[in-house]
């Protein structure tokens, strides 16, 4: 391995970037950078060999370099020592079987993260169907204040299966909030409706300002199931916009399993920070 770094690679730089690939700590692959290549290489890889995390990193650092299939730099004083040296170790891995070993590691590790990944998305959908659900039943309901109260509960029940942290209805000294999230760096406030009618200017308005009172990051996304008059979007779209519109439409769609809910956020904030459409259904988007 000493031999490879010393006459595989050129650049420190490459050396670096291709050590850190290969999982090891910054602070760790630096520490002997100002070393000749080969020294560099020695006193890292003897470090590394104080702890099993340490064993480990070998492991991967050797198993990143047997799969180099050629040189990592075309600039290599001499690239048939480089390529020699490349090609010894192979074969002394395999010889040992420390790279079959690795690999067939590598692939259980894969496997199983797959397993895993496919056991959440199953688990997520089944709660997500169940709270589809809920809004039909919530649908059926003739009090609408009751209802209103349900699609709190409902938004609550939603983020947190895709583990977002959502705050529900909560009061300050002069401002009821009907919820807030954290969201890709940026805090958002809620305002959940579910009336007969559409929200007017005044009401949207009126949350606009609570938004506004918060500090300048804060966003707010207001939810009207019964959706936005297009008039009535268009005056809170343009200079100093920071709020987002989800409509009953788009709500369906995600319960549906049409779309997940980081992914329809995601493409209403890109809409509205890239073409300036605050409100845009996921239905035509998609």
């Amino acid at each position: 391995m000493i031999q490879c770094f010393g006459r595989s690679f050129h650049y420190k730089d490459t050396v670096l970037t291709f050590l850190l690939s290969a999982g090891v700590n910054r602070n760790f692959a630096v520490k002997y950078r100002n070393e000749p290549k080969f020294v560099w290489a020695r006193k890292l890889l003897s470090d590394l060999n104080e702890t099993e995390d340490g064993r480990f990193i070998q492991r991967r650092i050797l198993t990143e370099l047997c799969k180099l299939r050629k040189l990592p730099e075309k600039e290599v004083p001499d690239p048939d020592a480089g390529l020699s040296a490349l090609r010894n170790l192979k074969k002394l891995a395999y010889e040992h079987e420390i790279i079959a070993k690795e690999l067939e590691k590598e692939r259980k590790d894969r496997k199983s993260l797959r397993r895993e990944k496919l056991k959440i998305f199953e688990e997520r959908a089944k709660k997500v169907e169940k709270l589809h659900k809920k809004f039909l039943e919530a649908i059926r309901n003739p009090d609408r204040q009751q209802a209103g109260y349900s699609l709190e509960d409902l938004l609550k029940e939603l983020f947190a299966i895709f583990e977002i942290e959502y705050r529900k209805s909560y009061k300050t000294a002069t401002q009821q909030i009907d919820g807030h999230f954290r969201f890709e760096g940026f805090d958002y406030l809620v305002e959940a409706r579910w009336r007969k009618d559409q929200p007017n200017e005044t009401e949207i308005g009126g949350f606009k300002r609570k938004v506004d009172t918060k500090l300048e990051s804060t966003r707010g996304i207001f939810v009207s199931i019964n959706g936005f008059r297009d008039e009535v979007v268009k005056q809170f779209t343009g200079i100093g916009s920071n709020l987002i519109f989800m409509s009953g439409e788009d709500l369906i769609f995600i319960l549906e399993g049409r779309i997940d809910l980081c992914d329809a956020l995601r493409l209403k904030i890109e809409k509205a920070s890239q073409e300036g459409e605050v409100y845009i259904s996921l239905q035509r988007i998609l």
